[in-house]
């Protein structure tokens, strides 16, 4: 199926970067990606995505608009508090570009709906804003065998990187399991600055318009930190653990688990 003359115009800037073309706008048409969290993360990603073509994006997030959201989770309005966020960012989304299929699922992500949900998508971004929530994405997302780009941001300093299940290091290679509840502070504790989220965020973007059109060289095994004090990014390089529970030689963790979760909006 080709494109029509408003769709040609559209995307029209990818169109003519050889790295992409009308054979990469097909493929960035037919494909779908998950977001999890409509926050801080999930607010720029699914809006570039949704600019760039995607044609189907799914978003999972059970909160609703709060009036502390608005500093960062720039796909939300004032006129939007209280309204669940999947439903904000589907209008937003929807207003931008036609174009695109938004499924929104208002409600946790949790070991009785993960791999269903996974199934559905090429590609998985984690907007998440807890270690339970991150821990539950990668076992998913290493179970269903789908990419997932990981990202977080606290107070000044943000980080991201991807996972190709059974091929790069998984979340777990990094950390065995969560911290104990408490342990580290949510951004509500310590706060973050509101733009670093769409740094981050675009980023993640990125990667994943990256992995659907087969280009240039994804952040697998490599974690990639963003310090907006220093304006510094780093690459830490990290690799894939034989022993890891969950995508090593011989796995402990064959089935999804539902940490402790303390919800808040990253």
């Amino acid at each position: 199926m080709g494109f029509t003359d408003e769709q040609i115009k559209r995307y029209s800037r990818h169109i003519i970067l050889p790295e992409v073309g009308g054979k990469g706008q097909r493929k960035i048409r037919e494909s779908r990606i998950l977001v999890i969290g409509a926050g801080g993360l999930g607010s720029p990603a699914a809006y570039y995505l949704a600019a760039a073509g995607v044609g189907t994006l799914g978003i999972i997030d059970g909160d609703v608009v709060d009036l502390s959201n608005l500093q960062r989770q720039i796909i939300h309005h004032t006129a939007d508090l209280d309204k669940p966020k999947v439903i904000s960012a589907k209008e937003k989304i929807e207003a931008l570009n036609p174009d695109v299929r938004v499924n929104a699922y208002h409600g946790l992500l949790t070991s009785q709906n993960a791999l269903n949900l996974f199934k559905d998508y090429d590609i998985i971004i984690d907007g998440t804003d807890n270690f339970p929530a991150k821990f539950l994405s990668n076992d998913a997302a290493v179970f269903t065998g789908k990419p997932l780009v990981h990202g977080g941001i606290l107070r000044f300093v943000g980080q991201i990187y991807s996972i190709i299940p059974h091929k790069s290091a998984c979340y777990r290679c990094l950390f065995n399991s969560p911290p104990p509840p408490g342990l580290i502070p949510t951004c509500q504790e310590a706060g973050v600055v509101g733009v670093l989220a769409g740094v981050i965020g675009t980023i993640q973007a990125t990667e994943a318009l990256k992995l659907i059109l087969n280009i240039g060289e994804p952040l697998t095994d490599r974690l990639m930190t963003f310090d907006a004090q220093k304006m510094e990014f780093r690459e830490i390089r990290i690799r894939r653990n034989p022993c890891c529970p969950v995508c090593g030689d011989n796995p402990t963790i064959k089935e999804l688990i539902d940490y402790e979760q303390e919800v808040c909006s990253i």
